[in-house]
C-alpha cells in the first residue's frame, strides 16, 4: 500500500485515520514481525526540531510520523494539503494493547518513574488479563546505557512502548532499533501518567472539540510555557509557506 505523506517543515506526515492506520499498516506489521518506529508527533515535535538536529533526524527515521495534535492539522490545512484527521497516540496505544492481547503479542513498558511503571503496569494486567507483558523497566537512564537495551532485547518483545519524553525517547528508539529484530516501537509520552491514575486525559466532549490541549492548560496552568509553542509553530509554518 503507498502511504500518502503531508510534508510538514520538511518532516512526513501519514495522511490517515487511526482505524486506516491500526488496519491497513501496524496489525499487518505486527503480524507480520515487521520492525516499525511510530512518532506521535505535535507542535512541540516540530518546533524542538528547529534547534535539535538529531531529534529531526530520528523523526525522518521513523516509519511512521503521525499527527497527534491538533495544530498538525490546522498548519496541514493552512498549507493546503489536509491531513484527514488527528491519530492520539494514547488512543493508538490502547488499541494496540487490546490487538496485542487477542493476537497473542507480548509489550515491553520503559519510561516513567518506577512507582508509575509499577501502577501502569497493575493497571494494565487489570485492563487486559491475559496481555503477554515481556517486562518493564522505569525511564530514569542514561540514553547511552546499553544494559537497558540488551534487557529490553533479551524479552523479545512485539511491541515496545516508550514513555520517557521527547526528544529522549526518539532518539533512544532511533538509536537501539538496529540492534533489534522485530518489533513496533513507539514514543508514548505521558501515556503511563495517565494509565496509572496520575493524570487524566480529557473529558470527551473537550476532545470531540479538539479542545483537550486547552483543558490540560486548565487544568495544569505551568504548561503555558509548552503551550506557547502552538503560536510559534503556525508561525514557522506561514513563513514556510510564503517562501515557497
Amino acid at each position: 500500500m503507498e502511504d500518502k505523506k503531508v510534508k510538514l517543515m520538511d518532516v512526513p506526515f501519514l495522511n490517515t485515520t487511526k482505524e486506516s492506520f491500526l488496519n491497513d499498516r501496524l496489525v499487518p506489521d505486527l503480524l507480520a514481525k515487521r520492525k516499525r518506529f511510530v512518532v506521535t508527533a505535535n507542535p512541540e515535535f516540530m518546533m524542538e526540531t528547529k534547534v535539535n538536529a538529531q531529534f529531526k533526524q530520528s523523526l525522518l527515521d521513523a516509519d511512521y510520523v503521525i499527527a497527534d495534535g491538533i495544530g498538525i492539522i490546522y498548519a496541514s490545512k493552512m498549507l493546503g494539503t489536509p491531513i484527514q484527521s488527528r491519530v492520539p497516540g494514547f488512543e493508538v496505544m490502547q488499541d494496540l494493547l487490546g490487538i496485542a492481547q487477542t493476537k497473542q503479542l507480548s509489550c515491553y513498558f520503559l519510561g516513567a518513574s518506577e512507582s508509575t511503571i509499577e501502577k501502569t503496569i497493575k493497571n494494565v494486567k487489570s485492563d487486559y488479563p491475559d496481555l503477554h507483558i515481556a517486562g518493564f523497566h522505569h525511564g530514569y537512564i542514561d540514553i547511552l546505557d546499553e544494559e537497558v537495551v540488551k534487557t529490553v532485547k533479551n524479552t523479545n518483545p512485539d511491541l515496545i512502548f516508550v514513555a520517557m519524553g521527547f526528544p529522549k525517547q526518539e532518539q533512544w528508539i532511533s538509536t537501539y532499533l538496529p540492534l533489534f529484530d522485530k518489533g513496533v516501537f513507539m514514543g508514548v509520552g505521558g501515556s503511563f501518567d495517565i494509565i496509572a491514575g496520575n493524570a487524566k486525559r480529557a473529558p470527551k466532549v473537550w476532545q470531540k472539540l479538539n479542545l483537550e490541549w486547552l483543558y490540560r492548560l486548565l487544568k495544569e496552568p505551568a504548561r503555558w510555557k509548552r503551550m506557547i509553542q502552538l503560536p510559534l509553530f503556525i508561525i514557522e509554518i506561514l513563513k514556510n509557506k510564503r517562501s515557497h
